[in-house]
């Protein structure tokens, strides 16, 4: 395969454009073709016009071009000649004070991660405009071409339906000393969400910085070599040379650091599409205009091995494996067992028979496959950042700014990569525009900080859609097989679970899923005998990582459906079946750990009955579902072809990390100046961790939440807090932010000299304390500066009169070989019920309601809460009906489907606050707990409906159309 070097620049042809931008004449000089977004973005620097896609799917870009949505990204500035646009940063009045839909978004909660919100709003603008009290249909339909990953759609429905109202919408009210924890406190970076100031990955850069663009495979498994790059950039004007694999000093990186098998750039081999080979640096016109076709790159491509079955077949057979370091292609195993599970299932005659309403008769066993495929985290901000490579006092050293839920392990493997001491390596995590899970994994960082480093100049990338999909990790897929027996006594005797989760190429989050999934295998029920075991498989397929739920969403599948065919096989009300066999304090989980407190299962089923009872009756009553037309044919009308049905699914989750050391450091201070300063390093993915750390940290300082300001994640400025992940934040940086305000309320009592009981108040630059009997204060300013004494990790914190520190990690006692430990120091719990509506002519569900009931400790801030419920909802629904991405196929948001705001059934949340007596104020996680039990109530829907089991996920149409042509043909033949 060879490439000319051959290479024509078309010359750029430019007119001026004349337009309005928000009420302002803009008159630019551009090629005619440049897309709006850009123009705006890079011409007018109005960037709270975001791009996710750059192809019209997912309508970030919305502005107004007289008075109509439209995709920026899809409008070129000539067609803009003579026109009115406006942007997100139009809709504030002068002075900069909120419009009513913008205080609508902030009042209700409307913004998570904030990268969807400028067109959001600007969607919803447009729905006003034509209908000034709008239906909720007609706000569905006007947001429909806009995109979210993160709320559920619910919560913005409800902001623009609150903007047409004519009562009034008030901000937020200050919340007293001591009342922070539990208030509907609105986000505290909520404006900057709305107004289209939040700065995102792509949103910045220095001026002078040089472009990145990466070449990738084509193919999943292959070895090249690179031809003559040099004469290839030298022929293209604006390039200014290349990076490969020689220019990273130690070119590998994992998350687990004694298995660092990736590449940042491959080297002569690549081992799955889309891996990078080689990146072109240049102006940001030489990059863009680059055909990556012509690169002189010469391939040799080898037979891959996509699914785990082909993997390990090809290792049994003499194949060469993926890695020299794991010969038999298994990246590692997953082992929970307890009891005898063999003896178990051959006990036929077992236990005791009971009767009454407890009778379940002669002991049952039940089995069943499920698999399930990739799944791509989606989020609406593709990577993006910067680096720099600079001096500091005599001493090199590099900056990060780029989106991440994890600053401190990227520092540590770039230190790692680049030879550098950790404290040579400052990251600086941008607003993040959804996470999931995957932007856990570094990306484009070492890219950036080689180019940086060997070009002496400032390095930036965006990625653009299609590239950050096929390079990122996904869901793991997976092939699972379970049996559950019931014994003649009634109780759930034995669960036996195998499963293979495809880890792609690398290892990434390979080891915490397999070792995550058996622990959660047989679900939050009592079993006695359990015996869980996983394989973490190497392939060339993309790699799989961590996204929401880390496996356990779907073992979750199977484990649900196992369930309620028990419940079925005995005769028994699915919810009061789980009811009956589920996990209560006092209970031993299948690693042998005691659950003491916080199990909140049995609360969740019972807030669920009611509504539960009366849907099922109502289904029941009216011959739509698949029981009542068996039990009814009389008065069922088969020419109908919709049915619907109610499933119900429970799920539990450890919080925080498995085993491993979990720990979290904040520190927050009293300046000279009478600030209040909380350093966070709890990187806010969307969850809302800015605004629950200060809640919880003004509550234990004991003053009002809003006189605290915030440092946020910067590993110069902030401790370590631990990963955006796992469900850990509240619970872990929680106890910590908590922890350091009891520690600063000590230390400034003391100052006071005042007893525990005092109050505190920051005023006129006093530190005033209150008690019973007494009043006395200080000035601040004439207190001394504090020396900074050593923190927990070696570092020396100065420039305060006084400094309080926090510091937790869960205790948790490692598991033996059989799983045996305790893994969590607690875990969340929750049960959800789905009403579906299937055509049985076109296959096609429709969620019509969930129900969902969350046990959480304590809901730190009610509000935010429900949106990570509503959030997860939504992509636990993808996964059930339409999520599944091909690489290759499905590397866009055209292709791979998301749920849109029309996708989204009505939710109802159930907060149980089950209080947790190690969690801050008695608080737990929800984010991934939020996702793990939607899918499998959704499927259990869809066999109340219809009596069709689904064992492969998502359950396309084509899916569930050809199981009930296979169900009606079985029917036919009995």
């Amino acid at each position: 395969m060879s490439f000319s070097v051959q290479h024509k620049v078309q010359p750029q042809i430019t007119r001026e454009i004349c337009f309005s931008v928000n009420g302002q004449a803009a008159r630019i000089t551009v090629d005619p073709l440049r897309r709006l977004s850009e123009v705006l973005r890079e011409n007018l620097n109005l960037t709270g016009t975001k791009v996710g896609c750059h192809a019209g799917d997912c309508g970030a870009c919305t502005v107004l071009v007289n008075g109509e949505q439209v995709c920026a990204c899809l409008l070129a500035a000539a067609q803009c000649d003579g026109k009115r646009v406006e942007t997100v940063e139009g809709l504030a009045a002068a002075d900069g004070s909120l419009s009513r839909l913008q205080q609508a978004f902030v009042t209700v909660g409307a913004a998570q991660c904030g990268i969807c919100t400028p067109g959001m709003l600007m969607a919803a603008q447009d729905v006003l405009q034509r209908h000034p009290q709008p239906t909720r249909d007609q706000v569905q339909d006007g947001l429909g071409g806009v995109l979210c990953r993160c709320t559920g759609y619910q919560k913005i429905v409800e902001a623009v339906m609150l903007a047409s109202q004519p009562s009034p919408i008030s901000p937020a009210t200050a919340v007293a000393s001591g009342r922070a924890v539990g208030a509907r406190l609105a986000r505290l970076d909520a404006i900057s969400k709305v107004n289209g100031s939040e700065c995102y990955g792509a949103d910045k850069a220095p001026a002078d910085a040089l472009w990145l663009r990466v070449v990738r495979s084509p193919h999943a498994r292959a070895r090249f070599s690179l031809g003559d790059i040099d004469s290839f950039v030298a022929a293209r004007p604006g390039l200014s040379g290349y990076l490969s694999a020689a220019d990273i000093p130690v070119n590998r990186f994992a998350i687990f650091a004694d298995l660092r098998d990736q590449p940042a750039l491959a080297e002569g081999r690549v081992r799955m599409r889309g891996e990078a080979v080689l990146v072109l640096v240049g102006t940001q016109n030489a990059i863009e205009a680059l055909e990556l076709e012509q690169v002189p790159i010469y391939w040799q491509p080898e037979t891959a091995q996509l699914e785990p079955a082909q993997s390990l077949a090809d290792a049994a057979s003499g194949g060469e494996p993926l890695h020299e370091r794991w010969p038999d292609n298994v990246l590692c195993h997953g082992r929970v067992v307890r009891g005898d599970v063999d003896a178990a299932f051959a006990d036929k005659a077992g236990g005791k028979a009971v009767s009454g309403d407890e009778l379940h008769g002669a002991a049952q066993t039940v089995s069943a496959k499920m698999t399930s495929g990739y799944v791509e985290h989606a989020y609406i901000e593709p990577e993006a950042g910067y680096a720099v490579w600079h001096q500091e006092q005599g001493t090199e050293r590099v900056t990060v700014f780029a989106t991440t839920q994890t600053p401190y392990m990227d520092r540590d493997e770039i230190a790692s990569m680049f030879q550098l001491a950790p404290a040579q390596v400052r990251v600086i995590p941008s607003a993040v525009g959804g996470g999931f899970g995957g932007k856990l994994d570094i990306s484009i960082q070492p890219l950036l900080v080689a180019a940086a480093r060997k070009f002496n100049r400032p390095a930036r990338i965006v990625y653009n859609r299609p590239e950050s999909m096929v390079s990122t990790t996904k869901r793991h897929p997976a092939v699972m097989r379970a049996s559950l027996t019931l014994n003649a006594a009634g109780e759930l005797s034995a669960y036996d679970f195998s499963g293979d989760f495809n880890t792609g190429a690398y290892s990434s989050w390979g080891p915490t899923v397999a070792n995550r999934v058996p622990i959660h295998a047989s679900g939050p029920y009592r079993i006695a005998n359990v015996r869980a075991l996983t394989r973490a498989v190497l392939s060339n397929n993309a790699n799989g990582g961590a996204f929401r739920g880390f496996g356990v969403p779907q073992s979750t599948l199977i484990n649900e459906l196992l369930i309620d065919q028990m419940a079925e096989r005995v005769g028994d009300d699915p919810l009061d079946f789980r009811l009956r066999h589920a996990l209560r304090a006092g209970d031993k989980t299948p690693t042998g750990q005691t659950l003491a407190a916080s199990v909140g299962l049995v609360a969740c089923l019972e807030a669920l009955k009611p509504a539960w009872r009366e849907r099922r009756a109502a289904l029941q009553a009216s011959a739509l579902c698949a029981a009542s037309i068996d039990s009814q044919s009389a008065q069922a009308d088969s020419a109908s072809p919709i049915r619907r049905g109610v499933g119900i699914a429970c799920m539990w989750y450890g919080i925080g990390n498995t085993v491993i050391a979990n720990p979290s450091s904040m520190t927050i201070g009293l300046t000279p100046d009478a600030r209040l300063v909380l350093y966070n390093g709890a990187v806010d993915i969307g969850q809302g961790t800015f605004t629950i750390m200060a809640q919880m940290a003004a509550d234990a300082l004991g003053v009002p939440v809003h006189t605290i300001e915030q440092t946020g994640a910067d590993t110069d400025l902030t401790l370590d807090a631990g990963k955006s992940s796992a469900s850990r934040q509240t619970f872990v940086s929680g106890n910590a932010a908590r922890l350091a305000g009891l520690d600063l309320r000590k230390q400034l009592l003391a100052l006071l000299g005042l007893s525990d009981d005092a109050q505190i108040e920051i005023a006129d630059g006093k530190l005033i304390g209150r008690t019973a009997n007494e009043q006395r204060s200080m000035i601040i300013a004439d207190l001394p500066v504090a020396v900074g004494e050593p923190v927990h990790d070696g570092r020396v914190i100065d420039g305060h009169v006084a400094l309080g520190y926090g510091y937790f990690n869960p205790p948790t006692i490692a598991l033996d070989k059989d799983g045996q430990g305790v893994p969590y120091a607690t875990y969340g719990f929750a049960a959800q019920f789905a009403e579906v509506q299937v055509d049985l002519r076109l296959g096609t569900v429709k969620v019509l309601a969930v129900h969902a009931a969350h046990d959480v400790g304590r809901a730190i801030n009610p509000t935010q809460v429900e949106g990570q419920i509503h959030g997860a909802i939504a992509q636990g629904l993808g996964l059930a009906l339409m999520e599944e991405y091909v690489s290759g196929r499905t590397d866009n948001l055209h292709d791979y489907l998301i749920p849109t705001v029309g996708d989204m059934p009505n939710i109802t949340t159930y907060l149980i606050e089950d209080s947790e007596p190690l969690g801050p104020y008695g608080a737990k996680g929800v984010g991934e707990p939020a996702l793990v039990a939607t899918a499998p109530a959704i499927l259990n829907a869809i066999y109340h409906a219809t009596g069709l089991r689904i064992h492969q996920v998502p359950a396309t149409p084509d899916r569930v159309l050809a199981g009930l042509q296979a169900l009606a043909l079985t029917r036919g033949a009995h």
